[in-house]
């Protein structure tokens, strides 16, 4: 996982739209760690820094009309989709504006508009969710795709088990992209099967599937467009292991204990944001002023972000019930036998 990032396969422009995917997921994250400490977000947070190649390499090779499902930890996986830096924001500050109008906070970034349900925050509950979309998909005849982001200890759960079985006997257009930064929450992965890759796991499925190194965006993304293909022309269901670390804890209470400083800085080598500066600028050392360029020009879509959101009303108390119950509707009669 230490070789340099190939970027052979990419012209100067794209190079730099994924540098800035990442910068843009790296900076959010950092300036909510701050504003988390200053006590202006309500809730918790369970920060992304570290796993931003995952979701740029993911969503970058998505179709606009494909869809994703989130989990806990959804922050990256919303902007990278598309989800606006001030909805994500607001959202984040429970504001009105917010891309779920302050109901969602952090666990449940989303936006329909392009393609993100809110997030859920049961572990391997979105992959549940994601059947019933890849289901819907090849009804429908329509091509998209649905990707699904879970961790590795969501493979621990009877319903990431039977979502992938599932998929795979119906061939569904799902793929399925297993982050897996060794622990979950503050256990280690090794310390819960006895099967330390997924991709072992999953072949027992009949589905295709590959590890990948997940602190690499260039990688993620091919892994990804030949997944995105296979799925989409109708070869059902592949799983990407994405070989990946998070470099905060679990949540802004975690404090790490579990973790040796040394596996820590090992994988802090790996940064997928000096990875990929690294490799651009050592093809065309004229690009580093224009990296910059992107790193500043991030820097104020962020101030505003905030501005946006502090700036931003309150929810109104009316709406505290809105999208919570159904509107009421016919029953139909049930005389003459069960509908």
């Amino acid at each position: 996982m230490n070789e340099p990032v190939d970027v052979s396969g990419l012209d100067a422009d794209h190079a730099r739209l994924l540098y800035r995917g990442l910068v843009r997921l790296r900076r959010f994250e950092d300036r909510v760690y701050q504003l988390f400490l200053k006590g202006e977000l309500p809730g918790t947070v369970h920060q992304y820094q570290g796993q931003e190649a995952v979701a740029v390499g993911v969503c970058d090779a998505l179709e606009p009309g494909d869809w994703i499902t989130s989990t806990h930890r959804p922050h990256g996986h919303a902007l990278a989709k598309g989800v606006s830096m001030r909805g994500a924001m607001a959202e984040l500050y429970g504001k009105a504006t917010g891309c779920c109008g302050g109901k969602g906070g952090s666990m449940h970034l989303g936006d329909p508009d392009v393609g993100m349900v809110p997030a859920i925050a049961i572990v391997a509950g979105g992959v549940s969710i994601v059947s019933g979309m890849g289901l819907a998909f090849k009804l429908q005849g329509s091509g998209q795709v649905a990707a699904c982001f879970f961790g590795e200890g969501a493979t621990n759960e009877g319903a990431f088990h039977e979502g992938v079985n599932f998929a795979a006997v119906q061939r569904l257009p799902i793929v399925y992209v297993c982050e897996n930064n060794l622990y979950g929450a503050s256990t280690a992965y090794h310390l819960t099967t006895l099967v330390p890759d997924v991709v072992d796991r999953v072949a027992a499925y009949g589905i295709p599937a590959v590890s990948v190194d997940g602190m690499d965006v260039v990688a993620m993304r091919e892994a990804t467009a030949e997944a995105r293909e296979r799925a989409a022309g109708g070869g059902g269901p592949t799983l990407i292991e994405a070989k990946t670390y998070r470099f905060a804890g679990h949540s802004r209470g975690d404090a790490r204990k579990y973790r040796e400083r040394e596996e820590e800085d090992a994988w802090r080598d790996l940064d997928p944001l000096t990875r990929l500066r690294d490799a651009v600028v050592s093809r065309d050392p004229s690009e580093a002023g224009r990296l910059d360029a992107v790193e500043a020009e991030v820097e104020a879509e962020l101030e505003d972000a905030v501005t946006f959101a502090r700036e931003s009303p309150e929810p109104d108390a009316a709406e505290a019930f809105t999208g919570v119950y159904a509107d009421a509707f016919p029953v139909p009669s049930m005389r003459g036998g069960i509908l």
